[in-house]
């Protein structure tokens, strides 16, 4: 019965990815997926990548169409970086909790505090918020972010847990908010303790997302394409990993003869994962869910994208 089913679905997955190919074709659609979407969308993507890759690629396309596979916010980032071409998501309800974390009221009053801070702020957050912000940054670039600004004194949002991680590598004064990442954040020290005790070859590489006290436990430390691309360079062989599990198919299409074991089974973004390849095909069929930044905010929010991408 399971190897019927699993047949019916590949067969299924078959019919979508041709039915796909020739939407691409008709709609001049470019697909990008972030790397913690589904394998089978990651599959089907003409490029995988973290946010700030991916906001390059948008800012970069001639492709009419961009359907982003990731969460709301990037969506926003695609269109405010290309704002003639029409953006797509396949799940509108692909948000960001942490995103959420932060608004433009608690912001607003924070600059008034600190009127002679930058606001630095991660890309991981909603147009809105970029549009109060003087520079974005990911991840990837968040330290050189930081200290390539004038400013001594940095309003940091909405990712503390990056943020504390950013005070280390840095002099500037940081006035960080209280936001986080749920799926980051739920990784604790005994679960990375448990792992290296079974695993005790394995080198534990995360994601600055992660607590501080987890962070700390790191043979290496970086953004999920700093982690990908250690794996693949490193002569080791065998891996614990402290950020979302979607990671693992660009880890093991890497490194097919290394091992790769989650820090935990709960590394798992329940918002990257409502995108799956049938709702892929039906926003390209249907053209919707399209993204919509307001042209005011968006003229705000894209000087503080193209300030992070000037960022050497």
């Amino acid at each position: 019965m399971e190897a019927l089913a699993l047949e019916r679905k590949a067969e299924q997955n078959r019919e979508l990815r041709e039915r796909l190919m020739q939407l691409k074709k008709e709609r001049n659609a470019i697909i990008l997926a972030h790397y913690y979407q589904r394998d089978e969308i990651q599959e089907v993507a003409d490029f995988r990548g973290d946010s700030f890759l991916l906001a390059q690629k948008a800012a970069q396309t001639d492709a009419d169409v961009i359907v982003f596979c990731g969460v709301h916010f990037m969506g926003e980032s695609a269109k405010i970086l290309a704002p003639n071409k029409t953006v797509i998501i396949p799940d509108e309800r692909a948000g960001c909790p942490m995103a959420d974390m932060v608004n433009v009221d608690g912001l607003r009053k924070l600059k008034a505090q600190h009127p002679n801070a930058t606001v630095v702020t991660y890309i991981n957050s909603s147009a809105e918020i970029k549009a109060e912000t003087d520079i974005c940054c990911t991840s990837a670039n968040a330290v050189r972010v930081v200290n390539s600004v004038e400013s001594d004194e940095i309003i940091w949002v909405p990712d503390k847990n990056l943020g504390h991680y950013v005070q280390q590598n840095t002099d500037k004064k940081m006035i960080i908010w209280e936001g986080y990442c749920n799926t980051h954040d739920m990784l604790t020290v005994k679960d990375v303790e448990e792992m290296k005790a079974k695993h005790p070859g394995a080198e534990f590489v995360v994601h600055p997302e992660c607590r501080p006290e987890v962070v700390e436990l790191g043979d290496f430390v970086g953004s999920t394409t700093a982690i990908i691309k250690y794996c693949k360079e490193s002569p080791n062989k065998e891996f614990i990993v402290g950020t979302e599990d979607g990671t693992g198919y660009q880890l093991r299409l890497d490194s097919p003869d290394k091992t790769f074991h989650f820090a935990t089974k709960y590394l798992v973004c329940p918002n990257m994962k409502v995108n799956n390849l049938k709702k892929l095909v039906k926003c390209l069929e249907t053209m919707q869910p399209q993204i919509y930044v307001p042209e005011q905010v968006a003229n705000q929010a894209r000087l503080s994208l193209e300030r992070m991408l000037q960022v050497k």
